[in-house]
């Protein structure tokens, strides 16, 4: 928020200061303009009666020393800082012999000589501004008398109070560039504050608050955004309610028909046993189908422990019982227990104890040994590994098959996910790798997989290391 706090107090700010300076701007100009129109009204007035009154003493053909005495009078009446030159023909008189006379362009000269009318122009000399006027001196007929007066005026004094209204409204920016900041803080404050809000909602419905919602004022488009976001947070809130009460049943309904299951299992489980057993004596088709019916029994009642055991998760229900173990003896009594010992290639360290539940690390090393014995290819690896920090510890199973492809790595830890959409059927319950997840998390860990450089899948548990109270002490 401070981002875009800052970007509209930066951009009432840039107003204001647009707003004073172009403000400021006109102002120069119009009292500029104002100004020097005024001046230029009054000297142009001032001349014509001042060479109209000299004019009538005055007689032509002149020579130097009467146009200079007819110069000298006309600037007598125009003010000290006016320079006055008389021009007949060729000769030329002025007020004050020192001044510069090409401040009279030959435009200006060119202008009064052809127009035989009061003609006027700006000049600028040394950073000087100056207001020219030229005027014929006309007889009483109304012919011109071939003379030609030409009054310069400094407009120094005119453009000093024009800077002067300048420096007032330039030192009138800062109050308004202040005050415009304060106006912006407070609009940003107003504009900001349901932005806010709903940047708290929304991060308080990431963190799982569905209930979270905004108070909604007036009727401009934040309120309209507000009233969106909560019909919005509301309708999230239904869906999400009504999918975890799905979740909720389905997970029930898993546990309920899996435990349901158990009794008439146990009883077919017996049953299929005394079949098994008896299989030798029976003809040769119902040997077979007695030792079918045994298998797809012992493979359903996998199946409802490993349903049991997941609803026991999805409920919570789990519970950890940690208790000093060797490691390495407890990996190896889960090989043998299976018969995997002469298949399963170990890299066992003595000495590595660790409080752990060892009826779960069974179950995760059975079911990572177990799917790496069915579908990848011998000799099958499995390493334990202490932290040099002595904090963590590593089991890892690794096979030298065609290893995982990459849409399957993604999906491996899923229930009931097969790599294979063709096999319908496994000797698993397709729940083996999940439930080693499962177990691993129960005791604070995780189990990943991914693929050996030189080919073969490798799952590796990762535990944190919980020492034993005699290595502690």
């Amino acid at each position: 928020m401070g981002g875009l706090r800052t970007r509209l107090v930066v951009a009432f700010v840039l107003v204001a200061l647009a707003s004073g300076l172009t403000a400021t701007a006109l102002a120069y100009r119009e009292s500029r303009n104002a100004v020097l129109e005024r001046k230029q009204d009054a000297v142009r007035t001032e001349v014509k009666t001042r060479v109209e009154q000299a004019a009538a003493a005055f007689d032509v053909p002149a020579d130097e020393v009467s146009l200079n005495r007819f110069a000298t009078g006309i600037a007598g009446g125009l003010g000290g800082d006016t320079v006055v030159v008389a021009q007949y023909r060729s000769l030329r008189a002025s007020s004050d012999d020192s001044a510069d006379r090409t401040r009279i362009t030959p435009e200006l000269r060119a202008a009064v000589r052809d127009r035989d009318r009061m003609s006027f122009q700006r000049v600028d000399r040394d950073g000087t501004p100056y207001l020219v006027v030229g005027t014929p001196v006309m007889f009483d007929s109304g012919e011109p008398s071939g003379v030609d007066v030409f009054a310069i005026t400094s407009l120094r004094a005119e453009l000093e109070a024009t800077a002067g209204v300048v420096d007032a409204v330039r030192d009138g920016l800062v109050p308004v560039v202040l005050l415009a900041t304060v106006l912006a803080l407070l609009a940003a404050g107003t504009v900001l504050r349901p932005v806010r809000e709903l940047g708290r909602a929304t991060r308080r419905h990431a963190a799982g608050d569905l209930t979270s919602r905004v108070r909604v004022r007036g009727r401009d488009e934040l309120a309209e955004l507000a009233r969106d976001f909560n019909r919005t947070a509301q309708a999230l809130e239904a869906s999400v309610v009504e999918l975890r009460e799905q979740d909720a049943r389905a997970k029930r309904f898993v546990a309920d028909v899996s435990h349901e299951l158990r009794t008439p299992l146990a009883a077919m489980t017996m049953v299929a046993t005394v079949l098994d057993e008896d299989a030798a004596t029976l003809p040769p088709d119902s040997a077979h189908a007695a030792r079918t019916v045994s298998e797809e029994t012992a493979r359903l009642a996998r199946l409802v422990e490993d349903l049991m055991e997941m609803s026991r998760f999805d409920s919570g229900a789990a519970r950890l019982n940690p208790a000093a173990t060797d490691l390495a003896e407890a990996v190896r009594a889960t090989l043998s227990l299976r018969g995997w010992t002469q298949r399963v290639h170990t890299e066992l360290p003595t000495g590595v104890r660790a409080l752990v539940d060892r009826r779960r690390i069974d179950v995760i090393v059975a079911n990572l040994v177990g799917n790496a014995l069915r579908h990848g290819a011998e000799p099958v690896t499995l390493t334990l590994a202490a932290d040099p920090a002595g904090d963590r510890l590593t089991v890892e199973v690794a096979d030298r098959g065609p290893g995982l492809p990459p849409e399957t790595l993604a999906h491996v830890f899923d229930r009931f996910y097969k790599a294979d959409s063709a096999r319908t059927r496994s000797e698993g319950s397709g729940l083996g790798t999940a439930i080693a997840l499962e177990n691993a998390r129960l005791h604070g860990g995780t189990v990943d997989a991914a693929n050996r450089p030189d080919g073969g899948a490798v799952f590796t548990l990762r535990l944190p290391w919980r020492h034993t109270p005699e290595e502690e002490r």
